[in-house]
């Protein structure tokens, strides 16, 4: 079932973002309506989200404006460049490990860390060992001095000298074959649609850009969540048969296909929009 909340988070990530970060309500509920969300639905999750923090309401006249905040401007930031520029350098052989004694009152810390560590693309080697391919130094800095943990945490830099293989830690430390699974669904549902639409444009039978809007919009909808969950290991760690690359590779292409058109349908929807100071908004076409 998707969420309400998710799916303006998509559509501010995917398109408001490269818009301004505003949208007038109206606009947010034409376009949300095309996916299933009533206007009560969207009324609801925006006033959620902005008592959250993670948009900013304003009213100008009878008219509703939201924008991003500092706080989902980072996330989606974050978000976006996972999608559209993962890692892809050669690894040198050595390993990051990050251990911690975080006291039992400040569990809620010990949460928050095996979670953004998680999203850092590190998995638990045991109870209190996270280990990763990647020596994100920088990263792991902040995310530390985020939490005020930095006394309860150590980092090394380590080789491997025995006695399982690479590969066999990696097989232990993250779940590659649920997350290989779960992209073969995705493959196996996009792939037809990507073919389907590359023969209909061929044969000059051109695709409606609200269509385009609609179908690019379920296409990163779905495929955002792979970030968050694909460690992004260097090739040398990856079991045989990975589709990984292939589903990316997949996602880019259809990505690319309907940009043109999904574009196109949202500037026509913000340029019908009241702005901010009372005339239309006027919005221009974004290649993203």
């Amino acid at each position: 079932m998707l969420r309400s909340q998710d799916l303006v988070f998509t559509l501010y990530g995917d398109y408001i973002r490269h818009r301004g970060g505003e949208a007038w309500t109206g606009s947010l509920i034409e376009l949300l309506g095309l996916l299933g969300m009533s206007e009560q639905a969207v009324r609801s999750a925006l006033s959620r989200m902005s008592r959250r923090g993670w948009l900013k309401g304003k009213r100008v006249g009878n008219k509703s404006f939201y924008s991003l905040t500092p706080r989902s401007i980072k996330l989606l930031e974050e978000g976006a460049q996972r999608i559209f520029q993962p890692r892809t350098d050669e690894w040198d052989g050595k390993w990051c490990l990050l251990t911690y004694s975080i006291p039992e009152e400040k569990r809620h810390l010990r949460n928050k860390l095996r979670e953004r560590l998680t999203w850092l693309g590190y998995a638990p080697l045991n109870h209190a060992t996270w280990i990763s391919p990647r020596i994100l130094q920088h990263e792991l800095e902040d995310l530390l001095d985020s939490l005020k943990i930095r006394d309860h945490v150590e980092i090394f830099c380590a080789e491997h000298l025995g006695f399982s293989s690479n590969r066999e830690i990696v097989a232990r430390c993250w779940n590659l074959e649920g997350l290989n699974r779960t992209y073969a669904d995705f493959i196996a549902k996009y792939e037809p649609l990507l073919n389907e639409h590359k023969t209909r444009l061929a044969e000059e039978n051109s695709l409606e850009p609200s269509e385009c809007f609609v179908q690019r919009f379920m296409l990163v909808h779905e495929y955002r969540s792979f970030p968050y969950v694909d460690p992004n290991l260097p090739a040398e760690l990856l079991p045989n048969g990975w589709l990984g690359d292939k589903a990316i590779q997949l996602f880019r292409e259809y990505h690319e296909l309907l940009t043109a058109g999904a574009n196109a349908f949202v500037d026509d929807v913000f340029a019908r929009a009241p702005s901010p100071g009372g005339q239309l908004s006027g919005q221009s076409i974004c290649s993203h």
